[in-house]
């Protein structure tokens, strides 16, 4: 959960003088689904708290109301994440039925899962069902992507980038492969052109590697992250950071607003980060999954909390990457 930070202005007050509340959805683009909490990593900044260790999964009913819902909507975008989303037994039958139906596919990728065991071929799945693979990537040097995944996770991404390259990923304009980019500490992402663009330079100059897009994420203060800024005491000046940065445009136009996010266990939230708080879609709308009322969830009225100031600070910072220009 997050912590209470004395002298700064509450998320709603913010909204309130923009104009923006009550904060409402506009529709739904995209169903986002997390298939559950394993990982193969447990990165230092990881809002999911995933890992090896964790056994929450998506079971099969479920997954098949998750794909009834879509099949009977309109939605045309389907996000799937995790933790490692891949490590699920049903991952490639869910994305095929996805595709299936015509929608638009994003798989999220820590790029290390590509290398696990019974995962080598996944380049191919993905580019046989042309899939939309948003890989993340700390940083384009060993030192900071290590620093903040472990030791060697750099040499390994690096090959799962040659090898989704190799079967067309960011090489063919059907394949999309785009990068995410987190900070490695308490402060906000760089401009997201100009670190696109020299993440482009540096992969290519040194590994031959090529992508479509680099997003650019905040660290949202919660679950690991939090940690961190307790630990280093960093967290009453991060929020400070955050609330100081407020930006009304990338308010207006923050992910949740076209967007419903799927729990492992059919909960459905207003985003991630919400799910992570437990923060259940709420003010009349249905919040489970077998309770869907598409009408009610287009125009819900949004769960916030002065979290998500990590989404609205600066250049904005979604799923999709940054928000706005400013």
């Amino acid at each position: 959960m997050t912590i209470p930070c004395a002298g700064i202005v509450p998320f709603e007050a913010s909204l309130q003088k923009s104009g923006l509340a009550p904060f409402h959805a506009r529709g739904i683009g995209t169903l986002q689904v997390n298939l559950g909490k394993k990982c193969n990593q447990s990165c230092k900044h990881c809002h999911v708290e995933a890992g090896p260790h964790r056994t929450e999964t998506m079971d099969g009913e479920t997954m098949d109301r998750v794909l009834s819902t879509l099949a009977d909507s309109a939605i045309p975008v389907v996000d799937i994440t995790g933790g490692a989303p891949e490590l699920h037994p049903r991952y490639r039958q869910f994305a095929a039925a996805c595709r299936g139906m015509g929608k638009t596919v994003i798989t999220r990728c820590n790029l290390t899962v590509l290398l696990e065991n019974g995962c080598e071929d996944l380049p191919k799945f993905f580019r046989a069902r042309s899939l939309v693979v948003a890989a993340s990537l700390p940083y384009f040097r060993k030192e900071e992507t290590d620093a903040m995944r472990g030791a060697g996770t750099f040499e390994k991404s690096v090959e799962a980038l040659k090898r989704l390259n190799a079967v067309g990923y960011g090489v063919e304009p059907e394949a999309e492969l785009n990068l995410v980019y987190n900070p490695g500490g308490a402060f906000l992402p760089p401009p997201q052109a100009g670190l696109e663009a020299l993440f482009r330079e540096e992969l290519l100059k040194k590994h031959g590697i090529r992508f479509n897009r680099l997003y650019t994420i905040a660290n949202m203060p919660l679950a690991r992250f939090l940690g961190y800024l307790n630990r280093s005491r960093n967290y009453q000046k991060y929020m400070q950071t955050l609330a100081g940065g407020f930006n009304s445009c990338a308010a207006e136009n923050a992910m949740c607003r076209d967007m419903v996010s799927v729990g492992y266990d059919g909960t459905l939230y207003d985003c991630d980060f919400n799910q992570m708080l437990d923060l259940a879609v709420n003010h009349g709308a249905p919040s489970r999954i077998e309770h869907w009322d598409a009408q009610k969830l287009a125009r819900r009225e949004i769960v916030t909390g002065d979290h998500c100031y990590g989404c609205t600070a600066g250049a904005g910072s979604s799923c999709g990457g940054q928000t706005s220009e400013n």
